[in-house]
């Protein structure tokens, strides 16, 4: 596999874009005033994003709406332009949209699709071939093997549009990967699924990963997805990254505090046990405290002297509420993620 200079996979360096967002006022004057002299203003969605993916890394991209990690992949695929900075995807520049690089990445986005609507999904698959130029015999390898791992015996000759949502990702994801790309953008792959179906979604992708020692990197609103597939998480807010590092160092980095878990032999009131913690719930003979992480040790202390307990853990507080505690602090703050203008700037 051809890398970068560095031997990432991808190579992100001062990445930048930003967005000429037009204005205006509402009503006929409004529109009359636009017509004449027309008001705009910059909006910097992505601010000097810079990162490297090893090859076979399977990475974890989050941020709240609008934080600029849909604009980062589609720089990242060449669907977009940056407007400053440089980025390197197996040693291509992505802008360039070279046949080579094009059969080396895949780009999947759950709520947009790639399969013809009123067509069985296997005339998609076939045009795929086509388009990718993949030879008959890896064609029908590849085939089995999907169909095999993904359980698409019995839909392929379904017209697209009377597919159930669970059904048409599976086929979503057999077409992006049809080609056995080498780099994987997912974009929100799970969204809408049930919990079976994001967790089907999930081994597929830890399976593709495993065999083809492709690199993955995903964005999710599931932490499940994430804390499923991904060791390295990536945080972007408000176009800038704010965190790269690996999961248990983000739960440290974005609360202060850790879970106490109670089970009681005797019911305590909720007033009684905010003398140890913050009750984040109880129901008189189980609790839940988050409490300070230099103080763990003498509040687990004082709770197992002064009350009847049956059994105590410590634990991290779950990764929702580390992101939802992170984001909160920005909430309302972040750059628009697609602005009307992005339509002009993509690349067909």
């Amino acid at each position: 596999m051809t890398t970068t200079s560095s031997g990432a996979a991808v190579q992100v360096r001062e990445l930048r874009k930003v967005y000429q967002v037009h204005e205006k006022e509402p009503g006929f004057l409004g529109s009359f005033k636009a017509f004449v002299r027309r008001q705009s203003r910059e909006v910097e969605a992505v601010k000097r994003v810079s990162f490297d993916l090893a090859p076979g890394e399977i990475v974890g991209f989050l941020g709240p709406n609008g934080a600029g990690k849909t604009t980062t992949l589609k720089m990242l695929s060449g669907l977009l332009h940056p407007s400053g900075g440089e980025a390197r995807v197996l040693g291509f520049e992505p802008r360039r949209r070279q046949t080579e690089f094009l059969r080396s990445i895949t780009l999947v986005m759950g709520q947009k699709q790639q399969l013809i609507w009123d067509l069985p999904a296997l005339d998609s698959f076939l045009v795929n071939q086509a388009i990718y130029e993949i030879p008959e015999a890896q064609y029908q390898a590849t085939m089995r093997e999907f169909t095999e791992v993904l359980g698409l015996g019995g839909i392929l000759k379904k017209q697209v549009r009377k597919l159930s949502l669970g059904e048409r990702m599976k086929c979503e994801l057999a077409a992006a990967l049809l080609h056995r790309p080498k780099i994987l953008f997912l974009d929100e792959p799970t969204i809408g699924l049930d919990v079976n179906m994001q967790e089907a979604v999930r081994e597929f992708v830890r399976d593709y990963n495993a065999r083809f020692d492709s690199t993955v990197i995903l964005t999710s609103h599931y932490m499940a997805d994430v804390t499923a597939l991904a060791r390295r998480i990536l945080v972007i807010d408000q176009g800038e990254l704010v965190f790269d590092g690996d999961l248990s160092r983000l739960a440290e980095q974005g609360s202060g505090g850790k879970t106490i878990k109670l089970q009681l032999r005797q019911a305590v009131t909720p007033e009684q046990l905010a003398r140890y913690g913050t009750v984040v719930q109880s129901d008189g003979l189980s609790a839940e405290l988050t409490v300070p992480r230099r103080e763990v040790s003498v509040r687990a202390a004082r709770l197992l002297g002064e009350l009847d307990v049956a059994d105590l853990t410590v634990e991290d507080p779950p990764i929702e509420a580390v992101m939802a505690e992170l984001f909160g602090k920005g909430a309302g703050r972040s750059t628009p993620e697609t602005p009307q203008d992005e339509r002009e700037e993509a690349i067909a």
